[in-house]
């Protein structure tokens, strides 16, 4: 069945961007034409301005905004609380207090872990999000119970979600009893990936942490996705070991390092090199918009490293922040960064779209623009996952944050004014 999205305006940059008919068939955009062009001819050429619509189905666009579909690509689906009755914050501020803290609580939800993180995908689609990749805790305490509650969830999803699940050692692999075994049977459960949290400062045997970790990637033909909050040398360090594993073991394209924070711990000099390595090695980062830790988006840029965007927890045992929504996670990125100007803003975005789908396809940027993208933006060819809201530009969407967004997977319309069509599964 082709439809046809008619008056839209395709990621405007200004308010007078002039708008265009999107023809989508087969889950993909096959034409983009002037608004207003004959639909009862043929297929269209496939570029702005010139052929025509094809018949078939019509969506009208009102002169909406059409922009891509947004990523959570460092998700904790498995200890968010949204929806639930709020709970005050009670972690000491360390690392180790906030794991602990979360272990001491968790089992206290009002939901099971399946159906919480049911909840929290409902919020994440209807926020825009096409994609997920969740770390899922695994750990002496919860054995795979948490794991498999995620799993299942985003299982449930699979037609209107494109997802990844990592099997996480939130508590260590080397200071725990039995990590590694349960990180192995995760694995051939059904974990698309292999986690790990700061080899060096947390579990105090980096050699050990990471000989086990892509030990387990190898075996399972798995990739890997490691909290890093290693800052200063040690996250050099860090960086270097998983560098040469990954190189090593022929992982190019399959490895993820999460928060990154040696890269703004460090010298310039320093993290030029970091970025370097981590070009040469094929490795993607994600960040999740800190207060404090923005990752330098131009020099990853100018090495062309996959960035992606995730919101971390959600209101949950580590903090009270969070709400499921992407839209206003990209404005978070924007604003942490203190961007101002609009092409910095939309930079934003295209991390937060296509950025994604990068770091989950281990591909690299190609610096070509977001709307001529047809692999992961909005040119032809491109898989038809987008969402159409009122705004005046791809700006003044970040800013506002309208809560009223169609949201498209694969040319199919899956949530609407906030909601999930079908509600919660």
């Amino acid at each position: 069945m082709t439809t046809t999205f008619a008056d839209v305006r395709i990621f405007p940059r200004r308010p007078d961007e002039s708008a265009v008919d999107v023809v989508v068939d087969e889950g993909r955009i096959t034409a983009i034409t002037l608004a207003g062009a004959d639909r009862s001819g043929g297929a269209g050429s496939g570029e702005a301005g010139s052929g025509t619509a094809p018949a078939g189905e019509v969506v009208e666009g009102r002169g909406r905004v059409l922009m891509p579909g947004l990523g959570d690509v460092h998700a904790h689906l498995d200890s968010n609380r949204l929806g639930q009755t709020f709970r005050p914050h009670t972690a000491d501020g360390t690392l180790h207090g906030y794991i602990m803290n979360d272990r001491a609580n968790w089992r206290s939800g009002e939901r099971s872990v399946r159906d919480q993180a049911s909840f929290a995908i409902a919020a994440i689609i209807a926020s825009g999000g096409v994609r997920i990749r969740s770390h899922a805790q695994v750990d002496a305490d919860t054995g795979l119970e948490r794991f498999a509650g995620v799993r299942d969830a985003l299982a449930a999803h699979n037609d209107v979600l494109d997802s990844q699940i990592v099997a996480f050692p939130q508590a260590g692999i080397v200071r725990e009893r039995g990590v590694k075994d349960l990180l192995d049977a995760a694995l051939s459960e059904g974990a698309d990936l292999v986690g790990g949290l700061d080899p060096l400062q947390y579990d105090r045997d980096p050699k050990t942490h990471l000989d086990i970790v892509f030990d387990l990637a190898e075996k399972h033909g798995a990739g890997v996705d490691i909290h890093l909050h290693e800052g200063g040398t040690a996250g050099v360090y860090s960086f270097e070991e998983i560098a040469h594993r990954t190189t090593a073991l022929g992982l190019q394209g399959k490895v993820t390092i999460s928060h990154a924070f040696a890269l703004n711990t460090n010298p310039e000099p320093v993290v030029r090199g970091l970025a370097e390595l981590l070009a040469e090695a094929g490795i993607s980062v994600t960040t999740v918009a800190p207060q404090k830790g923005c990752l330098p988006q131009d020099i990853l840029g100018e090495q062309r490293v996959a960035i992606g965007l995730g919101e971390d927890g959600q209101r949950d045992y580590w903090s009270p922040y969070g709400d499921g929504d992407l839209l206003r996670r990209t404005w978070q990125l924007a604003f942490t960064n203190g961007f101002r100007r609009d092409e910095d803003i939309e930079h934003c975005l295209d991390i937060a779209s296509r950025g994604g789908a990068q770091v989950m396809a281990g591909a690299r940027p190609e610096h070509t623009a977001l709307v001529e993208d047809a692999r992961f933006g909005l040119g032809v060819g491109a898989p038809a996952d987008f969402m159409l809201l009122d705004a005046d530009t791809v700006t003044s969407a970040i800013m506002d944050c309208p809560v009223d967004r169609d949201v498209f997977k694969a040319g199919r319309l899956v949530a609407s004014g906030g909601k999930l069509l079908g509600g919660v599964r």
